[in-house]
């Protein structure tokens, strides 16, 4: 059998690296080195499954090379290839086929049947989509808004029923229950849109320059991802002044606010289903079968048997293919994105993305299109390029989508790589994965995290190690994407899965050095450029993960080695598959690490 060299991943076999534009060419080139003829086919499968063979063509410069270039992409999606070689020797012809190593590590390997290949991957999107132009640069700080801070000047001015607050901010939360694990009383700390607008200071010292706030509109639990009325900011948080407010704060001391929107589902509490009738007894899709709500949820027995969100009747599911509440939500100009895009709000997060049809997000793109650099981001937990929601392929990052979505992967990549859990080998080969797999725009637009209110806090993840949660930090900082920082991390706030990671902010005990490391990287990350906008590199040691950040004016490279030796940095010790430049590599050739702690070297270019 012949042996075949291909990388998509190097320049030499793949042109250009990674996703591209529609109509645009590719060139793909494979080594298969043999004496005897041989016939080499590119096989590129679509979406649908459908095959297309290309015969390749026998190089005219180099022995052994096939080469072709291909302008047959005329239409958006992820694509699969491999490819088929067939060889004539010994009056014989030997049929096999070159695809991804599983898992992929850019280099392929053969398969002796077709049906066995595993394919490589080419995702071909619709033009670029950078986004508002403040957002790639932003720093983002999520805040559970009943967690954060109340006013010093405020009372709980519009109680509600069957809740109970803590006595202390410093209770951890728990949730009180029925013996059927259903929750009895939601309980609440007290913080409000007014707390919020009094910490902006303390937001602007840390260098935060835009806020992701958890659901604020009215709900009968906690979280309020169960809406009771869309048009109400929820009584406990404020009114819609204190939300005013906020935003002009936000707004006169150069900070965004980004809202989460969540539109799969409803609370069953809510003015549009009124289980337990407090909104009126012939009011809601629940209680009045000619209720203009109706037709917004799928009773499968009326009133008792409906879809819900993963079987939690507390959340019916709404029909989102339904035109009426398509327009309550984006269409009409007093809907809801529209309603609070025009209190000022500079971009929505879509709560489950992967609840919601395409043509659902791209109808509330299509709204917010109508302002000025507003954002739209998406919650999805995989690699968006290959979601698959419902036996539907998802085209999150083709065009006319979001911007960006949350990148739980890189999450996973920072802890599992600082725990240990995997080596600087495999966090490389999954960096240049999604690298590989995402259009530039939307690489460099992830929304990254290494905490968020829906996973256990970045410090218990790390064992309560507050150097592994320095370099957490650092390389939410570095890596391609749009750090956001989930409240109280700089603050040394630990906690397991929800509602432990909910607690409120220990304002009384800010650990000042951690406080002032986190103050240190966002400061680096806003005066580095090429942190938020450059290119990237990447490289691995057996001890060490490399990222270089690189544009036109600079070059800055961050090596962590989350080993316990010590890692000197050379010719032989460094490996990558994209080819790194001499002028870089000279830059950090020779440089020795110290266990468990990192470097970050810069050199502007001459």
């Amino acid at each position: 059998m012949a042996n075949l060299y291909f990388n998509p991943w190097d320049e030499e076999y793949k042109v250009p690296f990674g996703a591209n534009k529609i109509n645009s060419t590719n060139k793909f080139n494979i080594i298969v080195e043999t004496d005897s003829p041989v016939d080499v086919d590119f096989v590129l499968r679509s979406e649908d499954g459908f095959e297309k063979y290309f015969p390749m063509n026998p190089s005219n410069t180099t022995k052994y090379l096939h080469t072709i270039e291909l302008t047959d992409f005329d239409k958006i999606g992820v694509y699969s290839y491999f490819f088929q070689i067939r060889e004539h020797k010994n009056d014989c012809t030997y049929l096999f086929f070159y695809g991804a190593k599983r898992p992929h590590t850019g280099e392929g390997q053969c398969y002796p049947h077709k049906n066995e290949t595993s394919p490589f991957t080419l995702t071909i999107f619709d033009g670029e989509d950078k986004g508002p132009d403040w957002y790639r640069d932003a720093v983002f700080y999520q805040i559970f808004p009943d967690s954060y801070a109340k006013s010093d000047n405020e009372k709980i001015e519009n109680p509600i029923d069957n809740v109970l607050f803590y006595g202390k901010t410093t209770d951890r939360p728990f949730y009180v229950k029925e013996p059927s694990g259903d929750i009895a009383r939601w309980t609440y700390y007290g913080g409000t849109l007014r707390g919020i607008r009094e910490k902006i200071p303390y937001l602007k010292d840390l260098g935060i320059t835009a806020l992701y706030l958890n659901p604020i509109f009215s709900a009968s639990s906690v979280h309020r991802y169960d809406t009771a009325d869309y048009m109400e900011i929820d009584p406990l948080l404020g009114t819609e002044k204190d939300f005013t407010d906020l935003i002009k704060e936000l707004h006169k001391n150069n900070m965004q606010i980004v809202l989460d929107g969540v539109f799969s589902h409803v609370g069953r509490n809510s003015t549009y289903f009124n289980y337990d009738g407090r909104f009126g007894e012939n009011v809601g899709a629940y209680r009045d079968p000619k209720s203009p709500h109706i037709d917004w949820f799928k009773f499968k027995e009326y009133p008792h048997d409906y879809e819900s969100w993963w079987g939690i009747m507390d959340l019916p599911e709404i029909d989102k293919h339904n035109p009426v509440f398509q327009n309550y939500i984006y269409q009409a100009d007093d809907s809801v994105v529209n309603k609070w895009t025009k209190f000022g709000v500079d971009g929505w997060r879509l709560d489950v993305a992967d609840e919601l049809p395409d043509s659902f997000i791209a109808g509330i793109r299509k709204t917010l299109n109508n302002y000025n650099d507003k954002v739209l981001i998406g919650e999805v937990w995989e690699d968006a390029s290959r979601k698959i929601a419902y036996e539907e392929k998802r085209k999150y990052i083709l065009g006319n989508s979001m911007h960006s979505v949350m990148n739980y992967p890189f999450r996973s990549l920072i802890l599992d790589f600082l725990n240990k859990d995997i080596s600087a080998q495999t966090a490389y080969y999954q960096l240049t994965n999604l690298q590989e797999n995402y259009p530039f725009d939307i690489f460099l637009n992830n929304f990254n995290n290494i905490g968020t209110h829906d996973t256990a806090r970045a410090l218990t993840m790390l064992g309560e190690d507050t150097n592994k949660l320095y370099l957490a930090l650092q390389m939410l900082m570095t890596l391609p994407g749009v750090p956001c920082i989930y409240y109280g991390d700089e603050a040394l706030t630990s906690g397991g899965p929800d509602p432990d990671n909910r607690s409120f902010f220990p304002w009384e005990n800010i650990n000042d050095k951690v406080h002032d490391d986190f103050k240190k990287w966002i400061r680096i990350r806003k005066e580095n450029k090429e942190l938020s906008n450059g290119l990237l590199l990447s490289f691995y040691t057996n001890k060490s993960f490399g990222i270089i950040r690189y544009n036109n004016e600079k070059i800055s490279v961050h090596v962590i080695n989350a080993s316990n030796s010590i890692d000197i940095l050379n010719d032989q010790s460094i490996h990558f598959s994209k080819p790194i430049p001499d002028r870089i590599l000279s830059l950090f050739s020779g440089v020795k690490i110290e266990p468990q702690s990192s470097i970050l070297l810069s050199k502007n270019v001459i």
